[in-house]
């Protein structure tokens, strides 16, 4: 059976005609809908709109434009048990507005439903409770990125824009926290002097706050709780939001651009703002319960796996469809380069709630064109059934990677068996990505984000402290494989805040040195604390924002995790777009130069044997990575003590030279190697040396006889 034609969904949200505005609801069940126009003193006149026959309400008003406040009344039966939850007492956001104005009063009549009493319906007017939507008239799409770069060369930045500049003392005051703010020239050369090419912001989509927040005197911090998957969110512009929002994010978007810095935004489509049964209704609820929103079987409840009350059914074509409207918008208009989707799994769920990676939405992002050469990439779980799909994802997705996170916390606080998986997350995740259609770049490598601790306070508490949330402690996870060095939290103790500072180094070098995509959390190279709280997402406060003022200690750590970034971005070994197995490194000529893309090192100047792959105590790991014209041998010591190194001999290096490594000044020599030298690594630490490698084979003949005379 051949499914029914969608309706055309240009025809949806406020557009701006030669002589008004056309205004456009997709609700098919609904049995009336009436346009609210609300002026600046909010009096409300309405307008009756007229349906077609796949429940499109349309009418065209004269005389309104651009910064007319409106919203929608939609009449049904009120059952909602039945997921019909109609009820024209509520005024409605409309699901694709490009702008909205206003917050939400917690304490006004917000809810459909009459509190203490879900099916009965409140005759209580929602007008002045609610935000509104906002007609934005058309404006030319920032300035495009020159190039957007391939994921091989791309190291992504997590960043709450708010916070990244809410202390910034280069910003001026009436700019912190904004998009402008952001895009400012001081904030865009740190970024690019840091060697960032993506900046991956925290939402950006509208949202507001959950109640029980709002009712503690805090508000939702992170933005995961999405109002309007079209509007930017209308705090973060300097005055105004009325459409200002608009234009600001674009602006933003054309300073990054200008610089060569791509944009790539976290969207919430799991979920949204109107939470479970009991949540205010302010959109979709309203416009079609059962329409918009996964329900259980009987229909009564909403059915949750992301844990926040609802989950957006993408199994109904016309929401599936909006899902992708707002993903062009944001592409074509607003000019972002990539996605991250936040409980991505909650996306690919089928009519029957379970996971399908043959779904609808995951085969139309991949035949549409809009979205050829944009970043993709998955948060690869949610909470439901069968909800961790880390490495299922197929061609054209990337994916946070938590078990790279999880073993590399793991590795540099001693609580590992032996170094097997420490190379398996090293060479990109192979038993994860290594697919048709994959690559190692599938694997975004992180070891902290937004949520959890940062990577300071991961080597300085061992448990979260996270009162300020007014949660009495119980929110966040206590999973953190953190590590104190030996005392829970801030100290002056400078020998432990040196081994801190240099376990940073060391987390920071593993995952920019690992093959696959890095992604690093703001602020952590130079030392951001949250003072131990793990989940900040209520903490509009010092506790979240970056703090500007940096210790000479950590000013250092900084230019050691800048000089690291661009030994990455300068050397194409670091950004091979295959798996590597052990492959023969073959000259221009096509001469076998008898080392390999990559293999690992023991310290006894060889390869690691079955013995000390097996070997539980070892804390020691040799990366060796080359190609046809360079190569690279890095050390990785998680143990306390130092390591005794013979250098491996031809044809893996001549010589070798330390450029770059976690330690302090002097602790290793500046100077060429030998061959078959010995080195002593200290503990806890990373050396990166170059190694002198042949380029033709009779080269490497040559050498191979000058090191048999010298040994003779």
């Amino acid at each position: 059976m051949t499914p029914a034609p969608l309706p055309a969904t240009d025809a949806l949200g406020a557009t701006i005609t030669g002589t008004g505005t056309r205004f456009g609801l997709w609700a098919p069940r609904a049995a009336r809908v009436e346009l609210a126009l609300v002026d600046s003193r909010n009096q409300e006149r309405r307008v009756p709109m007229e349906v077609d026959e796949h429940g499109v309400w349309t009418v065209e008003v004269p005389g309104v434009g651009a910064e007319q406040l409106y919203g929608y009344r939609v009449f049904g039966t009120w059952n909602p048990g039945g997921g019909n939850r109609f009820n024209p007492h509520q005024l409605l956001l409309d699901p694709y507005a490009r702008a909205i104005s206003g917050g939400v009063d917690f304490r006004g009549p917000i809810r459909d439903h009459v509190p203490g009493h879900p099916r009965t319906m409140s005759t209580l007017d929602s007008l002045g409770s609610v935000p509104l939507s906002v007609v934005v008239a058309d404006t030319p799409a920032p300035t495009p990125v020159a190039q957007r770069r391939a994921l091989s060369q791309t190291i992504i930045y997590e960043t709450h824009l708010r916070g990244f500049t809410k202390l910034h003392p280069e910003v001026p005051h009436e700019l912190r926290g904004t998009y402008l703010g952001m895009g400012h020239p001081s904030v865009i050369d740190y970024l690019v002097d840091l060697g960032i090419t993506a900046v991956e912001f925290l939402p950006l989509h509208h949202f507001v706050s959950e109640p029980f927040i709002a009712e503690k005197g805090l508000r939702n911090y992170w933005g995961y709780n999405t109002l309007g998957f079209f509007a930017p969110h209308a705090l973060y512009a300097t005055r105004g939001t009325v459409g200002r929002q608009v234009a600001e994010f674009k602006q933003m978007v054309s300073a990054l651009h200008e610089a060569g810095i791509e944009v790539i935004l976290d969207v919430v489509y799991n979920h949204t703002a109107e939470g479970g049964s009991d949540g205010p209704t302010l959109s979709m609820r309203g416009i079609d319960d059962a329409a918009y929103y996964r329900l259980t079987d009987n229909g009564r409840d909403d059915y949750d796996v992301t844990g926040c009350g609802n989950s957006v059914n993408t199994s109904t074509p016309m929401v599936r469809a909006m899902v992708l409207d707002s993903m062009r918008y944001w592409v074509t208009e607003m000019g972002v380069d990539g996605f991250r989707f936040d409980l991505a799994t909650t996306l690919v769920r089928n009519r029957k709630h379970h996971v399908d990676h043959h779904h609808a939405l995951k085969r139309l992002i991949a035949a549409d064109p809009t979205f050829d050469d944009i970043k993709i990439i998955a948060e690869p779980w949610d909470i439901g059934p069968f909800g961790y799909q880390v490495g299922a994802w197929g061609a054209g997705w990337h994916e946070w990677n938590d078990r790279f996170r999880d073993l590399v916390r793991d590795y540099w606080r001693g609580a590992i068996h032996g170094v097997q998986e420490l190379a398996t997350r090293l060479a990109g995740s192979p038993d994860l990505f290594d697919a048709p259609g994959r690559c190692p770049q599938s694997s975004i490598n992180f070891i902290t984000a937004h949520d959890g601790f940062t990577m300071r306070d991961l080597v300085s508490y061992d448990v979260k402290h996270n009162l300020a949330n007014a949660e009495s402690n119980r929110d966040g996870t206590d999973n953190n494989r953190s590590w104190n060095h030996g005392w829970e939290g801030e100290t002056s103790d400078e020998e432990i805040n040196a081994i801190r500072r240099r376990q940073v180094l060391n987390l920071m070098a593993t995952q920019l040195l690992a093959i696959g995509t890095p992604m690093l959390t703001a602020g952590d190279e130079f030392g951001r604390t949250q003072q131990g709280n793990n989940n900040a997402y209520c903490q509009d406060s010092p506790i979240s924002w970056v703090d500007w003022n940096i210790s000479p200690q950590w000013r250092g750590v900084h230019d050691k995790v800048r000089s690291l970034i661009a030994i990455r971005q300068a050397y194409s070994v670091f950004q091979p777009t295959d798996f590597a197995y052990h492959n023969e490194i073959l000259s221009p000529q096509g001469e076998n130069l008898h080392r390999v893309d990559m293999t690992w090192m023991n310290g006894k100047g060889g390869q690691m044997t079955e013995i000390d792959w097996h070997d539980g105590s070892r804390r020691l790991l040799g990366m060796y990575v080359s190609n046809e014209h360079e190569a690279f041998l890095t050390w990785f010591n998680s143990g306390a003590g130092d390591a005794r190194i013979r250098l491996p001999e031809l044809p893996w290096g001549r010589s070798y030279r330390v450029v770059w490594h976690s330690g302090g000044d002097g602790e290793l020599p500046e100077g060429l190697l030998p061959a078959g030298a010995r080195l002593t690594l200290p503990g806890r630490t990373v050396a990166v040396m170059r190694a002198e490698v042949p380029t033709s084979s009779l080269q490497l003949l040559t050498w191979e006889g000058e090191a048999r005379t010298e040994r003779g």
